[in-house]
């Protein structure tokens, strides 16, 4: 049974602030509190132009290849990685997402986590629970004076620089390419350097080939015996196994791990983690960016990115499609938006398509990127001719929408 006709379907308790800015561009919203298998989704899709997730969803080129009404995915959280980004951009769907919005709240529990493991809180609220008073100094420092060193200096590595320096330590960071440093912050030569000078360091960065497996037992075995390592970036960055043996055995001091290689698909599942037990060790449930303003910017953020892409086909700010944008179309105008493969003559082929009908062209922008481009086109009225399907039928054409007066 075919699922009900949407313009949207949101999945995974995306902020309730997206509901407004898709509602009020016209668009209709359906909700879905979790995260679907792909028979689920699919069945849900049928019928449904765009799609909202968060990190749960895996989208595969295999299931986009089942969902043909399918033209945008919004992404409502920093990353991609869960969309297969080339399938979807062979396919000629546009997917956005929101990679900055929550900087500040991942900066903060970042630092709250720098004096949480220097003061052993966590332990000593556990031994506290359990009815132990421990009220001693050992192995308890202020973090002021202290050497922090940001793997990963942008958005926010640097939000974290500045707040550690407003405490009095000392930032030095590494990064693959030339960031200029802000405030007293120094930059390190190569990753080595900075885990031997480091007594506390912290990984922002994006899941990519090179950093996964970027910390491991080489990488553990050149930082300070008291030093302490936070991941809030990826899961995969930080092999957890070597990890664990680090700690065991008094190589590093500590540990707080927000982000996992395999995380559960809801909250009602359960999990196991291989550094579970471990004194000075946080555990969190990949909830860097859960704060209620974060979920709030990038729900508005991503919505008006869907809702701009639906009205008017612009796709600034995509993540695997040509960046294409014309102002609102003109009255009376018919709006083409046409994806199709980077060959030679596609252009000449629907101006010629066009002109034996007489009809004309009053705007028109066209960018192109590996083997795609796209481009929109407004022109005069084509009702009674056959242009738009001779346009759809080229060979090199992969999608193409129409937005009418």
């Amino acid at each position: 049974m075919a699922a009900e006709a949407h313009d949207i379907l949101l999945l995974e308790r995306v902020n309730d602030s997206a509901d407004a800015t898709l509602t009020g561009d016209g668009l209709h919203v359906r909700r879905i509190d979790h995260a679907l298998d792909d028979e689920g989704l699919a069945r849900e899709l049928a019928n449904t132009r765009m799609l909202g997730i968060r990190s749960k969803t895996r989208i595969t080129g295999d299931f986009l290849r089942t969902v043909p009404h399918l033209e945008a995915i919004g992404c409502f959280c920093i990353g991609t990685n869960q969309v297969d980004l080339d399938a979807a951009a062979d396919l000629g769907i546009a997917v956005f997402n929101s990679p900055f919005s929550n900087t500040r709240s991942v900066a903060e529990l970042t630092l709250a986590e720098i004096i949480a493991l220097h003061r052993q809180l966590f332990d000593r609220s556990r031994k506290l629970h359990e009815g132990q008073w421990d009220k001693s100094s050992t192995s308890a420092h202020e973090v002021r004076g202290r050497t922090l060193g940001i793997v990963g200096y942008g958005h926010i590595g640097s939000q974290v620089s500045v707040l550690a320096e407003a405490i009095g330590m000392r930032v030095i960071y590494h990064d693959v390419l030339p960031v200029l440093p802000l405030g007293n912050a120094r930059a390190c030569r190569d990753l080595g350097s900075l885990l031997k000078e480091a007594d506390v360091v912290t990984l922002h960065v994006p899941e990519t080939p090179v950093t996964r497996g970027l910390v491991d037992s080489e990488q553990l075995e050149l930082m300070k015996p008291g030093a302490v390592l936070i991941n809030n970036a990826r899961g995969e960055v930080v092999n957890l196994k070597a990890l664990r043996s680090a700690l065991e055995s008094g190589t590093i001091a500590g540990a707080a791990i927000d982000v996992f290689p395999d995380e559960p698909a809801t909250n009602n599942d359960s999990y196991s983690c291989e550094l579970a037990g471990l004194d000075n060790v946080i555990l969190s449930p990949h909830i860097g960016g859960s704060t209620l303003e974060a979920q709030e910017q990038i729900a508005v953020e991503v919505a008006t990115k869907l809702a701009r892409f639906a009205a008017t086909g612009t796709t600034t700010a995509s993540v695997n499609v040509p960046e294409v944008e014309l102002p609102t179309r003109p009255d009376e105008q018919v709006r083409i938006l046409h994806f199709h493969r980077n060959v030679p003559g596609v252009l000449s082929k629907m101006h010629a398509i066009i002109a034996e009908h007489d009809i004309n062209i009053t705007a028109e922008y066209l960018r192109s990127s590996g083997n795609l481009s796209y481009m929109i086109m407004d022109c005069g009225r084509m009702k009674g001719t056959d242009a738009l399907k001779r346009i759809e039928d080229l060979d090199e054409t992969i999608r193409i929408r129409v937005l009418r007066p």
